[in-house]
């Protein structure tokens, strides 16, 4: 089982980023994917998560209205688009899947890092 994210990087405060998750050695569309993140310091947190056929999603309020997250089940891929960067949104952020529905977590990446700063 491998979950492989790529994306990340420097971006300036009001910029955007496009995570990639790839994922292998499961059924993706058997899977509710999530992205989560981790601020130096601070707990992880959910950012967004998507069912397994994209019908539904949900966010994190801090991050509504400006992250979209997505799935092309054809490609075992999941999306986090980002837009509006805030410092805030810096961490390391980590895709993740979950059979049993929301807020489960049975396998992860290894996270890329994403940093907004001028």
């Amino acid at each position: 089982v491998q979950l492989m994210e790529s994306g990340g990087g420097l971006v300036q405060p009001g910029g955007s980023l496009r995570l990639s998750c790839a994922a292998s050695g499961f059924t993706f569309s058997s899977y509710v994917m999530s992205w989560y993140r981790q601020a130096p310091g601070k707990e992880r947190e959910l950012v967004a998560g998507i069912t397994t056929a994209g019908g539904r999603t949900k966010y994190a309020d801090p991050v509504k209205g400006r992250f979209t997250i997505s799935r092309d089940n054809a490609k075992n891929t999941v999306y986090l688009q980002m837009n509006s960067l805030k410092p805030e949104d810096t961490a390391v952020y980590y895709c993740a899947a979950g059979f049993w529905g929301w807020g489960t977590t049975d396998y992860w990446g290894q996270g890329t890092q994403v940093t907004v700063s001028s």
